[in-house]
């Protein structure tokens, strides 16, 4: 993967990863950076399906993969809140 590809993977993890925490209704105990750490990986998993499915790569902007990365971010965060709130006692 090309220093180009790092940087784009690093900027669409840190938007699918917001969208995520948007998307999730109340508030989720974890911080940004976490979010943003599982909002790449989920847009790394999210291309490596799509693409084991056969519509990474489509005419125009790429719906598909995108559902895929957000859905996984939002199961991410959903886990990653789940599991920091019981850590973490106030």
């Amino acid at each position: 993967m090309a220093v180009t590809g790092i940087i784009s993977a690093i900027i669409v993890g840190l938007v699918i990863g917001v969208l995520a925490r948007l998307l999730i209704p109340g508030r989720q105990n974890i911080p940004i950076w976490l979010t943003i750490v599982i909002g790449i990986v989920a847009a790394l998993i999210g291309t490596a399906i799509a693409g084991a499915l056969g519509v990474a790569t489509t005419r125009g902007i790429d719906w598909i993969e995108l559902i895929l990365q957000i859905i996984l971010a939002i199961i991410g965060v959903l886990l990653a809140s789940t599991l920091y709130g019981k850590r973490r006692v106030t």
